[in-house]
């Protein structure tokens, strides 16, 4: 199986920050889905096999976006998978049908990305498959909470906070990629490559928006905006751009650089993350207007 698909028995550590010899931006990238790190008791449990868990995956994003760390930004990357533990997400969003005993009562139970399957610990992959052959405990999701979720948030709340206490201000990149059969092929009419969320013009200064929509676009994509991706738990959590707090989703077509059966990644996979180093830079030229914003 191409890729980094690994069985462990423990997911140790949950988290990895790619860090730069100095932090010399205040932008900070985040990867919440690239992780490909699937315990063996969760393959066990689960109803599918290995590959269609993987269509939960934003396999090889945190490569794509790998050249913020040479020019001065850290990447904060999850090594367990998003069909184990979804860190974009609140801490407690659980639907109770999934489990054979109660839930605490403090967890939110009837959003809609419970609702869809798709809570912190999901009900069914991206292509709408039940993952599990049985009910869960109450006490794996709070053990998976605590193990992974936690670690993930502590690390992007340590590195956002830095970056602001240092810079005045930070603006994180929180970096996804989207099943093709969503958006279209590249270059297919009014479908997109790439999807950028700032919730609805709320999670960032403005100029974020349209300084990366222009540059995607004078490299021949096609740009949407907050559709059908506005942004997750990350993008509305982080993103106060009145406290100096600047959160921008970017959404990657996955038929732009990758086989999305085999999981082998296209010949473009390279110019890909060529042309997101070069979208690094011109947020590094943007940053000194935002700082005065």
């Amino acid at each position: 199986m191409e890729g980094d698909f690994q069985i462990r028995t423990l997911l140790d550590p949950p988290v990895e920050i790619l860090a730069p010899a100095a932090q010399t931006l205040p932008l900070v990238f985040a990867s919440p889905h690239s992780g490909a790190l699937y315990p063996r008791e969760f393959l066990d449990a689960s109803r599918l096999d290995a590959m269609t868990l993987r269509r939960s995956e934003d396999a090889y994003v945190d490569e794509i976006f790998g050249a913020a760390p040479r020019q001065g930004a850290p990447l904060l990357r999850a090594r367990f998978a998003r069909a184990y533990l979804d860190p974009n997400r609140e801490p407690y969003e659980l639907d109770p049908g999934m489990f054979e005993d109660a839930l605490p009562p403090y967890i939110n139970k009837s959003s809609p990305r419970v609702k869809m399957g798709l809570g912190t610990i999901a009900r069914i992959v991206a292509s709408g498959e039940e993952i599990y052959s049985r009910r869960l405990k109450a006490d794996e999701a709070l053990a998976r909470i605590e193990r992974l979720y936690r670690p993930y948030h502590r690390a992007l709340k340590q590195l956002v906070s830095q970056t602001r206490d240092r810079f005045g201000f930070y603006l994180l990149i929180d970096c996804h990629s989207m099943p093709s059969s969503c958006m279209g092929e590249r270059g297919r009419q009014g479908r997109a490559d790439i999807v950028l969320g700032d919730c609805h013009g709320t999670s960032c200064h403005p100029a974020v928006m349209e300084t990366v929509h222009r540059a995607l676009a004078a490299k021949g994509y096609t740009v949407a905006r907050n559709a059908p991706y506005a942004g997750g738990f990350t993008t509305a959590h982080y993103g106060q751009p009145g406290a100096q707090a600047h959160c921008l989703q970017i959404e990657l077509s996955r038929g732009l650089y990758m086989d999305e059966s085999s999981f082998e990644r296209r010949p473009y996979f390279r110019r890909l993350a060529e042309d997101m180093s070069d979208m690094i830079a011109t947020l590094a030229a943007l940053a000194p207007s935002l700082a005065a914003a």
